[in-house]
């Protein structure tokens, strides 16, 4: 008999190495290599030289009829945006998120809201005992919904129960690092069993048409625990973000193939549960204060929804030979980039300080569209000079301090509109008036155009207390005048 094929597998990364060692030279985490039996290897050339031909594959055209493939809707509006329309049949969704942030109570009432419809739906808890389940829905008002429950880890009795002919159309699997296959030698939670046990289930979901709803754990820096593999498999990867300390909870899409990546949906959470947010832009404003410096409101596009957000900054003198830099919500890189460019094209002194920036409401902002929104902030807070309360700023800021235009400016000025802002400071169009002109848009809104970032400077800066340092060698024109 053939000894076992032993290898080591890095339960971090997935890479697979062939001796043990303290250290992964692939993603540099210590003491997470661990011996794992190998697959059996099949035959030599992969069995080709023995079967003779393959089957003839027959080709198609890019153009053809194809039907939009059948969604499950659950009510849940928000739920249903990120998703693209809805859950697809057949489809793997994984969703990701920080422990205790909601990614459970969410599914149970998706589960729940859709057994309400007439679709049969399955809640499968590897976490959780059932009376746990139960107290739950209790609490959210979903003890009356005809949701199947049960409490499992194999996946070799789940793939067995929804094979049969009344199996549910839809299930909940919570969570992917706790189910474990019989034919892998390794502990649930590992990569190579996170890896097997997924492959198995979304082969159930298109083999029998079965939309199957994987909860996913995450390390500490907010990527999904397990093989990378794993959100390659799936259809759909969403993720949970948001802070404990705020009542609302962000979903966002990372992952489509049956709708747009990047969407949001919005959630306030309570004592019944997540609820729908229908206007995100006012819920991320409600506890706007005015008549403060370094408060400026960004104009933002999240997938195919604009949204409004408070980018807040301060700017204090620092005591520490190197100032602190602190960002919540935002790149750190991205904030050291506007900084550098404030200091070396407008003159700018902001190296002796310390700058603190905050996106307001637990939004993580990722667009260059948001360059200009925090150099608005920062001088704003470095001159003491408010931001007009009506006023909304967008562009993106390249090295030489040019402002440029951004994509869907239409839509942040319309979602402006409707949350009564009266003007808005942005980027020269490519067909526009010069800098500094005033236009009236459509929407009732001043626009006022600006080309280079010390176009804004120059906006913030006061008469007895400049901003600007001496005339350095080598400055431009633009930075002398």
């Amino acid at each position: 008999m053939a000894r076992p094929i032993k290898r080591f597998v890095c339960q971090s990364c997935g890479a697979v190495t062939s001796k043990w060692s303290g250290r992964c030279e692939s993603c540099g985490e210590w003491n997470t290599i661990v011996e794992e039996a190998a697959p059996a290897p099949g035959p030599a050339g992969g069995g080709l030289a023995r079967g003779g031909k393959g089957r003839a594959l027959e080709f198609a055209g890019l153009r053809g009829a194809t039907p939009q493939p059948p969604r499950y809707l659950s009510g849940i509006s928000e739920f249903d945006r990120v998703c693209g329309g809805g859950l697809v049949t057949g489809s793997a969704l994984l969703i990701g998120g920080d422990p205790g942030i909601g990614k459970s109570t969410l599914l149970l009432q998706v589960a729940a809201a859709l057994a309400r419809q007439n679709t049969a739906c399955a809640y499968i808890s590897g976490e959780e005992a059932l009376d746990q389940v139960r107290l739950r829905a209790e609490r959210l008002g979903l003890a009356d919904a005809p949701v199947q429950l049960t409490s499992a880890t194999s996946v070799r009795d789940i793939v067995s129960s929804l094979e049969r002919p009344d199996a549910p159309r839809v299930a909940v699997i919570d969570s992917i690092q706790t189910m474990w296959l019989d034919t892998v030698d390794s502990t649930p939670g590992t990569v190579t069993q996170v890896r097997s046990s997924a492959q198995a289930l979304v082969e159930l979901a298109k083999r029998r048409g079965i939309a199957i709803l994987l909860v996913g754990h995450v390390t500490k820096d907010g990527a999904i625990a397990g093989p990378r593999v794993l959100e390659h498999m799936v259809d759909t990867v969403l993720y949970f973000e948001g802070e404990r300390g705020h009542q609302f909870r962000i979903l966002r899409t990372v992952k489509n193939r049956f709708g747009p990546t990047d969407e949001i949906g919005v959630f306030e959470m309570s004592d019944r549960g997540l609820s729908d947010v229908a206007n995100p832009s006012a819920l991320f404003l409600a506890e706007r204060r005015g008549h403060v410096s370094g408060a400026c409101v960004f104009a933002g596009i999240e997938g195919t929804r604009p949204v409004l957000v408070e980018i807040q900054a301060l700017v204090s003198p620092s005591s520490l030979a190197t100032p602190r830099r602190a960002v919540v919500g935002w790149d750190s890189n991205r904030l050291a980039m506007v900084l550098a460019v404030l200091e070396a094209r407008c003159g700018v002194s902001v190296g002796a300080n310390d700058v603190y920036l905050n996106v307001a409401g637990g939004l993580r902002i990722g667009e260059p569209a948001a360059d200009l929104a925090v150099a608005a902030a920062v001088v704003s807070s470095l001159a003491d000079e408010q931001v007009p309360g009506d006023m909304v700023v967008f562009g993106e800021i390249g090295l030489g301090g040019e402002v440029r235009p951004v994509g869907q400016r239409e839509a942040r000025l319309r979602e402006a509109a409707k949350l009564g802002f009266r003007s808005a400071l942005v980027p020269r169009g490519r067909a526009g008036a010069g800098a500094g002109t005033v236009q009236r848009s459509p929407e009732g809104i001043a626009i006022d155009e600006i080309e280079h970032l010390a176009d804004l400077v120059a906006r913030f800066q006061p008469p007895d207390r400049p901003l600007k340092r001496g005339r350095r060698e080598g400055s431009t024109d633009r930075e002398r005048d």
